[in-house]
């Protein structure tokens, strides 16, 4: 099929269709009313945006928690939606499958919240404060090492060992704080250090 197309009638075709389809973009086209009728007003337009990292493992993978509730106002804050930071150097905005499942983890019914403490001889665990669980923390570490600190081996070396005890320490920090919990441990003497990326 051969079409007979001057370029005077070419230029008025396209010149019309340009007109019809602006006319239609700037409003005055009823499928523009109707697409704006049902779109939705965007949900996170109106939340509190919060940068941090991902809890799992040690890839520290940046994420942004949307919550809805402002804090200073004594508003409860409600998480509504979690995603990757594509701001973040390390995942650029993508999420593992136990990542893009954070909102379920921060919202699940058995998530442990509070310190708790079950009592020698009972079957059931009780909460308690703050206060009492870093007390109760510290006062068994250092009667442990009070009792079981090997300051010298038995060639009279001195090695300053603490082996009863051990640490285990979170992967999702900075490395200053890294650093610091590993020089805590150190001083103390403890040889048993791990972090939870390896386990």
């Amino acid at each position: 099929m051969t079409l007979d197309l001057s370029r005077r009638s070419f230029l008025k075709l396209a010149g019309a269709g340009v007109a019809a389809t602006s006319l239609g973009a700037m409003g005055f086209g009823e499928a523009e009313a109707a697409e704006i009728a049902h779109v939705r007003p965007f949900k996170l337009t109106s939340t509190t945006e919060t940068r941090n990292t991902c809890p799992y493992c040690s890839v520290a993978c940046g994420i942004i928690i949307y919550s809805r509730g402002d804090l200073r106002k004594g508003e409860k804050a409600d998480i509504i939606h979690i995603e990757g930071d594509v701001d973040h150097p390390t995942n650029r905005g993508t999420l593992c499958a136990k990542g893009a499942a954070l909102k379920d983890f921060v919202r699940s019914p058995t998530r442990l919240q509070y310190p708790m403490h079950r009592k020698p001889g009972s079957d059931t665990f009780e909460r308690i404060s703050w206060n009492d669980a870093f007390d109760r923390i510290a006062r068994l570490m250092k009667d442990d090492r009070d009792t079981n600190f090997v300051a010298e081996n038995t060639a009279g070396v001195p090695v300053n060992r603490w082996t009863t005890t051990g640490m285990l320490a979170a992967s999702a920090t900075t490395n200053e704080t890294a650093w610091a919990t590993f020089k805590f441990a150190k001083s103390l003497g403890m040889a048993g250090f791990d972090n939870q990326a390896r386990v």
